[in-house]
């Protein structure tokens, strides 16, 4: 219920305000496990693909977004679950295997799981090196990678920047990646870059950005040093 009426109130005022385009949705199966994978440009990404996808997205957040106290706590947690975050500590030495596991209970379930390969949002706007959770989680699973890319949403929300501004935002949805020819492989790391590296080339090519090979977490330590 709390979905239908986040979706109902605020999908119809991103509707209005933003106008946006979205391409391919057609490309996402109306039933069974599919893993999103796109980039990351700002914060705003996640509520735009959950509130113009027809099927719930779940989507992996940091848990103090939901544990804060008060009225103000309470209405985010609301918000960020409504809207299909699922909380999980990642700055712990175990956040990366969470926030695997989580993604794979999704799929297994039948649902959608949202990823950002990048791991983070890019700093400077390129599209930088995906991690190989991505591949781990298809392999995994068996689910079909369907990717996706934000494009505008910078500019609704630059970073730095508290209230969202109007711009134009284009969601592009391609076509399904299928890597069932690499089932029982998903401990091979070189099978695995290798399926990282063909969904980051399919997400170039839909978001036209700028290919940086090496990590987003490093390129944003050099640029912080």
């Amino acid at each position: 219920m709390s979905r239908i009426l986040l979706k109902a109130f605020l999908g119809l005022l991103m509707r209005v305000l933003y106008r946006p385009t979205v391409e391919g949705m057609e490309r996402i199966p109306g039933s069974g496990p599919v893993i999103l994978a796109g980039n990351h440009v700002t914060f705003i990404d996640s509520l735009f693909l959950a509130l113009l996808v027809k099927r719930q997205v779940f989507f992996i957040g940091k848990d103090e977004y939901v544990t804060g106290k008060g009225l103000k706590g309470r209405l985010m947690a609301w918000f960020f679950g409504a809207s299909g975050m699922i909380p999980v500590d990642r700055d712990g030495g175990h956040g990366g295997v969470a926030a695997l596991m989580t993604g794979r209970r999704v799929l297994d379930e039948g649902n959608i799981f949202a990823i950002y390969p990048e791991g983070t949002r890019s700093p400077d706007g390129r599209l930088y090196r995906g991690r190989t959770g991505v591949a781990r989680l298809a392999l995994m699973t068996g689910a079909p990678v369907v990717p996706f890319a934000m494009v505008g949403t910078d500019k609704v929300q630059p970073s730095g920047k508290g209230l969202p501004r109007i711009a134009p935002v284009t969601v592009r949805f391609g076509e399904q990646l299928d890597f069932s020819r690499y089932e029982g492989m998903d401990r091979d790391r070189y099978v695995l870059r290798a399926v990282t590296d063909e969904v980051m080339s399919q997400v170039m090519q839909l978001s036209g950005q700028e290919y940086v090979d090496v990590y987003a977490t490093k390129a944003r330590a050099s640029k912080a040093a």
